[in-house]
This record gives structure tokens, C-alpha cells and sequence, in this order.
């Protein structure tokens, strides 16, 4: 590591104190810089997210305790996570949480860090059921059941199955249901894509953030993501449409008239995935930009 006033071969240590104390500002500051220089393209929000798991508060609190000296306990806790997170490891898994839809979501490796542009999904899936009540769902390929938990959490009436072929995935899932008081309304499937409720009737939506990633691409990918995120979530064969076309196919007797389908895409995917929606069953919508205007999300009603 770059070296720091308190040990030239690693981040900040405990050695005789002829240097000024490490309090939560130069804590900050250092490891923004050496952050940086390993290349992290969030360095300040990095040792901020990493500092306040480590002193075990919320991270606005840090910007009232520049001056307060960090104890030895949660130094050494902050320096092996630096470490880690220099090394490569995503800061989500090194805290174990990650916010999305202004939710604080556990994560872990085996489950795909939520991510901002992901939150389009749940915007759709809020704006095509405006006002309706009782709205049934699928979330295919769950995860850590962001998209799902997110969804309920601002649609008290709907109801969702939220299905990953993951066991371990499923877990993360259920205790954030838990945390955040919709499990009663969400029931957890094991299987491949809508196959677990291939028996079911009909239902009102089926939301997806489907593995969209070409296969050839997965090694051009940033490391922090190609090293350490789960390979399936990301894989979506060869041109990254295999998972996105027997997904749209399964949904077509799945889907009540007027019901929806909403699919996250590649920024580069939009025509592609119009394509495969633009069949007698559906009715395609406007797609979805995100804040960058990239296509992000494609929909369609069944007709």
C-alpha cells in the first residue's frame, strides 16, 4: 500500500504516536488519495462507505466528526478493508450492503451488487401499476431480491414471486424482505428462469435484470466486476441476448391481456430486444433512458 505517516508499508497503524492522531478527517484523506492511486473511480465515497461500516454509524455522521480520533478497534477493522478494497474487492461486499431505492440492501458474493441504473425497472414497474390493487408478479432471476423488495415497499397491495436458480441467493433475498416487512407478501422459488410458475396462472407483471452481458465481453469487463461479481448474473451468452429471448418466450402464456414485461438491457441492446418484442403477443412501449440517456429498460403489454 501507499505509504502513511504511521506505516510506511501499509495503511494507518498503530505505532508511536510522533505523528498527528488519525482522526476521521485524515483517515478520509489519506485513503482517498490511496485509493485513487489504486485506481478506484469513487475514492471519497469509497473510504467513506468503508469508515462509517467500520465505526459502526451512518456515513452523514463522519461530516460531523472530522475531528473526533477514530479508536484502534475500528482503525484495524478500516485498514483491512482498505486493504481489501485495493486489491479489487467491491466495496458492497467488503460492508455487505448496498442502497437502492433509498433501501439499504445486504448483499454478498453470491448475489449481483444493485445497481442505480436497475432502479428504472422499479420506476416502471410503480408507473404501470399506478392504482391498481392486487397486482401479482414475478421477479425473474432475483438476486438479492432488490428489485422485487424495492417494488413492494412502495405498492403495499401487490403481491410477488421472486424466483433465482441460487439457493444461496435466494437467502439474501428473504432476509431482505425481512428487513424490510414485505416477506408475508413475497414467496421465493428455485428454478431457471419462469419455470417455477409455469403451473400458475397468469399473471399482472414480470420484471427482470436478465444476465444481458455478451460472453466474450465478461473478460473486458472492469476486474472489480468480472472478479468478483457471480459469473451468471452477468453471462448472457454469446450475444448476450440467450437468457433476454427464452425469457420473453416463456412469459407470452404467462402474462394476463394488458399484463406487463419489463426488461433491463445493454445500453446498446435496445433494438435488439425491441426486436425480439415485436411479435402479434405484444405491444411494445417507449423505451426507457437512463440519467446517462442510455436505453435502459424495454416493456411491452400483452396483448
Amino acid at each position: 500500500m501507499m505509504d502513511s505517516p504511521e506505516d510506511r508499508s501499509s495503511a494507518p497503524s498503530e505505532t508511536a504516536r510522533t505523528e498527528p492522531d488519525w482522526t476521521v478527517g485524515r483517515l478520509l484523506a489519506w485513503t482517498t488519495g490511496y485509493l485513487k492511486k489504486s485506481g478506484s473511480e469513487t475514492p471519497r465515497l469509497d473510504a467513506e462507505v468503508m469508515l462509517a461500516f467500520a465505526m459502526g454509524c451512518e456515513r452523514v455522521k463522519l461530516y460531523t466528526h472530522f475531528e473526533i480520533e477514530v479508536d484502534e478497534q475500528p482503525r484495524a477493522r478500516f485498514r483491512e478493508i482498505v486493504r481489501k478494497r485495493a486489491s479489487g474487492a467491491p466495496v458492497a461486499y467488503l460492508v455487505g450492503r448496498k442502497e437502492f431505492f433509498s433501501l439499504a440492501f445486504e448483499v454478498r458474493p453470491e448475489v449481483l451488487i444493485p445497481r442505480p441504473e436497475s432502479e428504472f425497472v422499479v420506476v416502471e414497474f410503480l408507473e404501470c401499476t399506478r392504482d391498481k390493487q392486487g397486482v401479482r408478479a414475478v421477479d425473474v432471476g432475483t438476486g438479492s431480491g432488490c428489485l422485487a423488495v424495492a417494488s413492494l415497499h412502495h405498492v403495499p397491495s401487490a403481491r410477488f414471486i421472486a424466483i433465482d436458480r441460487c439457493p444461496k441467493a435466494l437467502e439474501v433475498a428473504r432476509a431482505n424482505a425481512l428487513r424490510h416487512g414485505v416477506a408475508d407478501r413475497v414467496e421465493f422459488r428455485e428454478g431457471d428462469l419462469l419455470e417455477p410458475v409455469l403451473a400458475d396462472d397468469p399473471f399482472d407483471v414480470i420484471i427482470s435484470n436478465p444476465p444481458y452481458i455478451p460472453t466474450d465481453q465478461i473478460e473486458h469487463l472492469d476486474p472489480c466486476v468480472r472478479d468478483h461479481e457471480p459469473r451468471t448474473a452477468l453471462d448472457g451468452g454469446p450475444d448476450g441476448l440467450a437468457i433476454v429471448t427464452r425469457l420473453i418466450e416463456q412469459s407470452i402464456p404467462l402474462l394476463k391481456p394488458g399484463g406487463q414485461i419489463i426488461l433491463e438491457i445493454g445500453f446498446d441492446q435496445e433494438l435488439a430486444v425491441r426486436k425480439l418484442l415485436t411479435r402479434p403477443e405484444f405491444e411494445l412501449a417507449p423505451t426507457i433512458r437512463d440519467l446517462s440517456l442510455h436505453p435502459r429498460v424495454v416493456h411491452a403489454a400483452r396483448v
